[in-house]
């Protein structure tokens, strides 16, 4: 397959429908209360800032796109999966439908966290390129992650637990969740470098053959 930046968009897309997966699971990381996705999500503004980079706005925001829809089916594929009758001799139905069952509030907050924040760290991403006019690539692909996250963390948790818990604890998770995701956007810079210059130089030789 070779450097194609083919494989950053099925990447992006892999790690999103995981993080979808994993979110199901509540870990406890150095004292902090996370969803399994932790490991997984952060990334996605990576390699969407990978994108916009190389081939621009419309490609990043078409890959976005592309990622909420194989969402959308996923989550339809995973609830015909839960309602579908169990065989008689298969006694995991239960564990089925609390793993992959997300409630629907959940699976709301998720989508609409994703949407909102990832089409602004398309958006700011390009606002920041255009405003040092190309250069300085650490600076708008830290800018734009930082603020996607903070949008994408405080989106999540009010919709998903607001009204469940109190504001004390919704602020308490809000803080928690952006805190592990900003020290993974600021140590994801020098990955952002490195792939650009891999994939982006692949591509003007491919062009250039």
């Amino acid at each position: 397959m070779g450097l194609n930046i083919g494989f950053i968009k099925y990447l992006f897309l892999a790690c999103l429908l995981l993080a979808n997966i994993l979110a199901s699971k509540i870990v406890c990381v150095g004292g902090f209360i996370l969803p399994a996705a932790i490991i997984l999500y952060p990334f996605t503004f990576l390699l969407t800032d990978v994108v916009s980079e190389i081939e621009g706005r419309k490609s990043a925001r078409d890959l976005v796109i592309a990622g909420f829809y194989l969402s959308c089916i996923m989550v339809l594929v995973l609830f015909l999966g839960k309602i579908l009758p169990p065989a008689s001799f298969w006694p995991h139905q239960e564990a089925y439908e609390t793993i992959l069952g997300a409630t629907p509030r959940i699976v709301a907050a998720s989508m609409i966290a994703y949407l909102i924040s990832q089409n602004h760290d398309v958006w700011a991403f390009h606002w920041w390129k255009q405003k040092t006019a190309g250069r300085h690539l650490w600076l708008r692909n830290n800018m734009s992650t930082v603020v996607s996250q903070l949008i994408d963390s405080v989106i999540f948790i009010v919709i998903a637990f607001g009204g469940i818990y109190p504001v004390t604890v919704i602020g308490t998770m809000i803080i928690s969740q952006y805190a592990v995701k900003l020290v993974i956007a600021l140590v994801d810079t020098p990955f952002c470098y490195i792939l650009v210059r891999l994939y982006g130089n692949n591509r003007k030789q491919v062009q250039g053959a």
